[in-house]
């Protein structure tokens, strides 16, 4: 029987795992799915992604693709592939592709988001899927900093030591900070007013950044600079003198892993 090549849409809770890759330690998304199909398929399997998520790293929307010979209903795979998969990891979408479809090569876009709580306390019920800043930030001068950096630029300052990439020149879409007041919490009734002070001063910061490709820790590295003008380490214009002939060691640390999720690739 020829193979078939599928499409898989994955979310996942990166907290334990070491990233989507196979490592020759610890739990991986792409070992898991690629042992999961194993077992429905009868045979090896081998799983691509549109994106190498670190350790720590979540998503909302990863792509996978992978060819089978089983001729099982895409909504039969999904439910067995659930059945197999860890809690953490879930597939919420299968289907079939072109027999050329391929996760990453045929990808022409990712967003990512990045969270922040920017106040005296988070949360127990999200300290694993944002970075927690308390010292106060100037949300105006990062929005000003991340909109510098929509367009095609190099990106080498944001470029992680150690990555092979042939060129650091990326095009960024949309590079955009929201926020809000508060966060996921439950007072409990006649809690101190201090503490609801607290928790009402809370801001909640979501960064939100489309592009064409991206270089390993980028994103984390963009994040990490604009927490450094937020905290007037630097004016906002820092961000365009590094797009313009900047290197790794002028630009902000990478930004914990737990914040970052990859929300959406696509193909079209």
């Amino acid at each position: 029987m020829n193979p078939r090549t599928l499409k898989l849409t994955i979310t996942y809770d990166g907290t334990r795992l070491v990233g989507w890759q196979r490592q020759a330690e610890g739990i991986s998304v792409q070992g898991l799915l690629e042992e999961a199909l194993a077992r429905l398929d009868g045979a090896p399997v081998a799983v691509h992604g549109a994106g190498r998520t670190d350790a720590g790293v979540h998503a909302f929307g990863q792509v996978a693709s992978a060819q089978l010979t089983c001729a099982h209903p895409p909504e039969v795979l999904r439910r067995a592939l659930n059945a197999i998969l860890p809690p953490d990891v879930r597939v919420v979408d299968v289907c079939d592709a072109e027999p050329a479809f391929h996760a990453r090569f045929s990808a022409r876009a990712k967003t990512y988001r990045y969270e922040l709580r920017n106040g005296a306390i988070v949360s127990p019920f999200e300290h694993r899927y944002v970075w927690h800043v308390p010292e106060p930030l100037d949300v105006e001068a990062m929005q000003a900093a991340a909109r510098m950096l929509v367009g095609t630029h190099d990106f080498a300052a944001f470029r992680s030591t150690g990555s092979t990439s042939t060129t650091t020149v990326r095009t960024i879409m949309r590079s955009e900070i929201s926020t809000q007041m508060g966060g996921r919490w439950i007072v409990p009734f006649g809690g101190p007013e201090s503490v609801r002070s607290d928790l009402d001063d809370l801001k909640r910061l979501v960064y939100e950044v489309s592009g064409s490709g991206f270089l390993r820790h980028m994103v984390r590295a963009i994040v990490g600079t604009l927490v450094d003008i937020g905290r007037g380490r630097y004016p906002p214009g820092r961000m365009t003198a590094l797009l313009e002939d900047g290197s790794r060691s002028d630009a902000g640390a990478t930004a914990p892993a737990q914040g970052l999720f990859l929300v959406r690739v696509d193909y079209h």
